[in-house]
């Protein structure tokens, strides 16, 4: 079942199952209302989603017009949908509390994507940010209605496989158990009183969908694992209802707001905007696309970005995708290293019509799957298909900087034609003594041959047990050799895995 599950996932971006997620909830919110089971009329909830979204549609097209920058659609019907399931929905043709909290709160969200953003990256959870503004400025505030008991079994279901999909389990881990820590120590008064409050905790508050919707949104959480995890315990601190300034009570928005400020000052966001100087054959349909950029960026080898075309006519896995930067960090321009599949998605074929100076977006820096401080560590790469980028970034800052380290590089193939980057790794092999290892999957294929395995491993590396394995390329691959290794008893601790969200 879960490999059918991640079968689903792979096939769309993060942001389609967050969209597809949204809209099933709004959808059994419908069904659920229709049967009596939720205090609203299935009309006044569907007057919502039409009001609110296109209020955000609207002032998103205005804002991205008035401060020339590329618009989002996704980001802007996600928003909508989050603000539909926190905002009590219409109760008559003449309720003004909802017509203002609603429209003052799409327009307040979407702003804080441009208003409210340094260098071109916004601060805040634009939905969080809305509802916080509002409950001050027109008194209105969320009810988070989404937090009831006929709603957890799908909040459930989705937010688990959201977050299976973006790999962010500590960080919704680290936020529910200190959000349910300290909300119940603060309401448990004696034992009697501490399962009918956890109860409540569970199926009256927004708390999981908070955690997998909320909390989870890429542009305003730190880039790395600890932060993560130390991002979502604040959180979760803050998210209980106890927790005060003065006469200023926390609520899950202003939680998530001074939550998104720490994520800020502890990992300053940037965006880029690149301009297309070079695109190169690496391989069959394997292309380096190199742009161009008057901005700089601190980054490690084997980190990622995510990179935004501002195209119209797109297909449902949207106009983002996130790429390993292929260049090093010693090199002037940023780089990607693309694979083209049969039947493309639109933004590849976009990547594919660029023409010189023509405009990329890439922000977000990301990624924990970058090289052990300790120099004198023994490492083990092992790439599949265009999951060699992250080691191409690696093994030429390597090269730049003439630092040695002591790594055994296996390429995996479907055949000789496919190889990226061959050249790099032969002067690699020569100035650092980076040993490669290619492996061919296609039997028919000249040259090199056989795929790697356990045998392949141990023959080549007979100090194996003593080094440490990353591993980069499609989903399936990396989980195969996590497999592999350990049968082979290499410790856990010993594997890390890059996080590449999708080949689309």
């Amino acid at each position: 079942m879960l490999k059918i599950i991640d079968n689903f996932l792979n096939k769309i971006t993060m942001y389609k199952v967050v969209l597809y997620y949204l809209i099933i909830l709004v959808v059994v919110a419908i069904g659920l209302s229709f049967f009596g089971l939720l205090p609203y009329s299935p009309l006044a909830l569907l007057f919502s989603v039409l009001f609110i979204t296109t209020v955000c549609l609207l002032t998103n097209i205005i804002f991205a017009w008035a401060f020339n920058a590329p618009t989002n659609v996704e980001s802007a019907y996600i928003t909508a949908l989050i603000l539909v399931l926190i905002i009590n929905p219409i109760s008559s043709p003449h309720d003004m509390v909802f017509f203002n909290l609603a429209a003052w709160a799409s327009v307040w969200a979407m702003a804080s994507k441009y208003i409210f953003a340094i260098k071109r990256k916004h601060i805040f959870n634009p939905a969080a940010f809305a509802v916080v503004l509002t409950a001050y400025a027109i008194n209105g505030s969320a009810s988070w209605w989404i937090g009831t008991l006929w709603m957890l079994p799908f909040v459930l279901v989705g937010g688990l496989m959201l977050t299976r999909k973006i790999l962010r389990f500590d960080l919704v881990f680290s936020f529910l158990l200190v959000a349910t820590v300290t909300t119940l120590f603060s309401t448990v008064s004696n034992f009697s009183t501490f399962f009918p409050n956890f109860w409540m905790f569970l199926v009256r508050t927004p708390v999981f969908f908070f955690a997998f919707v909320m909390l989870t949104e890429p542009l305003t959480t730190p880039p790395r694992r600890w932060l993560r995890i130390i991002y979502g315990g604040f959180v979760g601190f803050l998210f209980a209802p106890s927790i005060h300034v003065g006469s200023i009570y926390s609520t899950p928005e202003i939680a998530l707001v001074v939550g998104n400020i720490f994520s800020y000052l502890a990992s300053p966001k940037q965006k880029l905007i690149l301009k297309l100087k070079d695109r190169i054959s690496l391989a069959d349909n394997v292309y380096d696309f190199v742009f161009s950029s008057k901005q700089k960026m601190k980054f490690k080898p084997g980190q990622y970005l995510e990179w935004t075309l501002d195209r119209s006519g797109v297909d449902s896995r949207g106009n983002r995708r996130y790429f390993t930067i292929a260049s090093s960090p010693t090199e002037e321009d940023f780089a990607i290293g693309v694979k083209l599949y049969p039947n493309p998605s639109t933004f590849k074929k976009h990547l594919l019509e660029m023409k010189r100076g023509d405009v990329m977006v890439a922000s977000q820096l990301s990624g924990d799957f970058v090289m052990p401080r300790n120099k004198k560590k023994k490492l083990v790469f092992i790439a599949g298909g265009i999951g060699i980028t992250p080691f191409r970034s690696m093994i030429k800052y390597l090269l730049d900087t003439g630092e040695k380290r002591d790594i055994v590089l296996f390429y995996s193939n479907r055949t000789a034609a496919d190889i990226a980057y061959e050249t790099l790794f032969n002067e690699a092999s020569h100035a650092l003594g980076i040993k490669t290892i290619y492996a061919i999957t296609d039997q028919n294929s000249v040259g090199y041959s056989g795929a790697i395995n356990d045998r392949m491993i141990m023959s080549e590396v007979p100090d194996f047990k003593e080094r440490y394995f990353y591993i980069s390329g499609p989903h399936a691959m990396v989980v195969g050799f996590q497999e592999t290794l350990r049968n082979l008893g290499v410790s856990e601790s010993h594997i890390k895995t890059d996080f590449f969200p999708g080949f689309a």
